[in-house]
């Protein structure tokens, strides 16, 4: 019997041509000194302080019950404890360890169980720990993610569900490639030796987190570079289990994005009809700004408008005419529990000199600590920054 020969899909057509308008703008880069402590801006009642310098490329941090914290550090491969044994508020040479080391790229930190968990570049480990914060020989718990290319730091956290979350970012800036675990979050299994690809079209997600009410996912996303000031924005997306979120053809609420080729998009559609089928993004935020990390406040220690909102580590562009980021923004929550706006709460690591751009602070890693004030890093100057609520009635 005859069969009809299938109609072949139409080749896409053309787009437009697009121009933009680039810059590449890296700020003077200073160390930190004591003096500029001044400089930087928090809310009213709050106040920021040095608790430890010296630590070199500072990136995630993870706060233990005891006040121990756990520090890794991306471009040395190593994680290292602190803790403030006498209490002063300052972490001295003689109160941190090296408790890791000779992990390519090591970041994302994560614990349960009483183990510890560092992903590295292409292989998450895990490490026994001990009373005294030390750490057993690292044993490969997970191996054979994506290489690091353009996007080596790898976010992760144990889920509510007990199975451990993992973003992998792209390895250029906006094309797709032929592996499918990257520009994606993965959802491994507890025993290490299966995963799956939790959500996808995430171009470098690294900071993200469980809402402590409603358990929604939320992720912040850093868009592409070389698109102009302003495109694509930063995004902060509710991450959802099986939802394409557009990179590299769309940004924001679906929108596609045109200065990237049609080519590469799957299936000969239009860019505007692959897009309609993504997910859009829940808050943006300033283009290029960078974000590295983030955490839901859930202690006592701030007013408690703060409670169950969540601070994210901008740590700042690079390709942009004016510089966006260098701060940690604070995204506030509504009666309901659903995320309004993205605002700046710790300012000043950037200023102009004349017509020069000077920043001493790329913040990276920011956690809760015990008392309920927040820890964030620097990881230019290895500095690690507390921000308390010093304000009175709250």
């Amino acid at each position: 019997m005859a069969q009809t020969p299938p109609t072949p899909q139409p080749i896409t057509p053309p787009e437009p041509a697009a121009t933009a308008t680039v810059t590449r703008l890296e700020p003077v880069a200073l160390e930190f000194t004591p003096d500029k402590l001044g400089r930087l801006t928090v809310p009213a009642g709050f106040q920021i302080k040095v608790m430890a310098t010296g630590l070199g490329n500072a990136r995630s941090l993870l706060v233990m019950p005891n006040g121990g914290i756990y520090l890794s550090r991306m471009k040395q491969g190593d994680v290292w404890y602190l803790k403030d044994v006498n209490g002063d508020g300052q972490i001295e040479n003689v109160e941190r360890k090296r408790v890791a080391q000779n992990m390519s790229s090591a970041h994302g930190l994560s614990v349960k169980d009483g183990k510890l968990y560092v992903a590295a570049e292409k292989t998450i480990w895990v490490m026994d720990i001990a009373a005294n914060g030390s750490l057993s020989v690292p044993r490969i718990f997970a191996d054979g993610f994506p290489d690091a290319g353009q996007h080596g730091a790898r976010g992760m956290h144990w889920g509510p569900d007990g199975y451990l979350y993992a973003a992998f970012g792209s390895t250029n800036n906006d094309s797709r490639t032929p592996n499918p675990e990257e520009a994606t979050m993965l959802r491994i299994t507890p025993d290490g030796k299966s995963r799956e690809i939790y959500a996808s079209g995430l171009r470098h997600t690294i900071g993200f987190g469980w809402h402590p009410v409603t358990g929604a996912l939320y992720g912040f996303d850093q868009g592409s570079d070389w698109h102009g000031d302003n495109i694509p924005p930063e995004e902060m997306n509710v991450i959802v289990r099986g939802q394409d979120y557009g990179w590299p053809f769309c940004f924001g609420d679906k929108n596609p994005d045109p200065y990237v080729n049609v080519s590469g998009i799957p299936g000969k559609v239009t860019k505007a009809a692959y897009c309609a089928g993504t997910r859009g993004s829940t808050l943006n935020y300033i283009a290029h700004a960078a974000a590295i990390d983030s955490v839901f406040y859930t202690g006592g220690q701030f007013p408690a408008d703060y409670k169950n909102s969540m601070f994210v580590a901008y740590r700042g562009s690079w390709n942009r005419s004016e510089p966006s980021g260098y701060q940690i923004a604070h995204v506030s929550f509504d009666v309901n529990n659903q995320p309004t706006e993205i605002t700046p709460f710790v300012s000043g690591f950037i200023y102009q000199d004349g017509d020069t751009w000077k920043q001493f602070g790329r913040v990276a890693g920011v956690a809760q600590y015990t008392d309920g004030s927040m820890l964030f890093t620097d990881d230019q100057s290895g500095v690690l920054y507390r921000v308390l609520y010093t304000g009175g009635q709250k």
